[in-house]
């Protein structure tokens, strides 16, 4: 991904963000030259990945596929200081994040406004192929079986329990608007606890063809 289609995405979720009123930490806003030399005070949100995470998962194409993130708290496993994590998104009509489990992390995905959510579902097997089985999934605390890979929308407010090894793909339901998606979870390990069906490149690799306005988290090293 280009920089300035970063930071034009960027821009476009504050904007989302401030229309609902979900209002960031003071440091979201930072400059990248206000983070140098900052690890000493700063070095749970470096650490542990806190902030900015647009990606594309690699297929260069973000409008089909690819997920605007911030990461607003995170704990570390092997430090055992939290083990949760606080994550809020936004995802555009039929835009795509790819068919994922997770090792260990079980999340709440929370509808908080705009669109419809759409979610497909899979038990993954033994072998980490797709099951043809009914998922068994808890909705806002009330217990639903759906059909593998028929897709089930989640309304503004309602919200769903994916526990590890269920396979999830998600989208903004077509002509629904943008959504905005809120995340609780154990501790986020995007290098470790993945398991996507196909390969992708989660993170993805920046062009930089101009200044960034916010740093994304993998870029907080060139700052320190």
């Amino acid at each position: 991904m280009k920089r300035s289609e970063v930071n034009s995405i960027i821009t476009g979720v504050e904007k989302f963000f401030a229309k609902h009123q979900f209002m960031l930490p003071e440091w979201a806003s930072w400059s990248p030259e206000a983070w140098k030399g900052t690890y000493d005070k700063c070095f749970e949100i470096i650490d542990n990945k806190l902030g900015w995470d647009i990606t594309d998962f690699g297929n260069g194409n973000f409008k089909k596929q690819g997920l605007s993130l911030f990461t607003i708290r995170n704990g570390n496993y092997d430090k055992k200081d939290k083990m949760y994590c606080e994550k809020i998104m936004v995802a555009d009509e039929e835009q795509e994040t790819p068919l994922h489990f997770h090792w260990n992390k079980t999340e709440d995905i929370i509808n908080r406004g705009g669109g419809n959510l759409a979610m497909e579902l899979y038990m993954a097997t033994s072998d980490d192929k797709l099951s043809k089985e009914p998922v068994n999934v808890s909705i806002d605390g009330v217990v639903l079986t759906v059909k593998a890979g028929v897709p089930l929308i989640l309304k503004p407010g309602q919200s769903i329990c994916l526990k590890p090894r269920v396979y999830h793909r998600f989208y903004g339901e077509k002509g629904k608007g943008l959504v905005l998606i809120g995340e609780v979870s154990l501790v986020n390990d995007d290098a470790n606890d993945n398991r996507f069906y196909d390969k992708i490149g989660r993170f993805p690799e920046i062009i930089e063809d101009v200044k960034p306005v916010h740093l994304l988290v993998n870029d907080y090293a060139k700052y320190q």
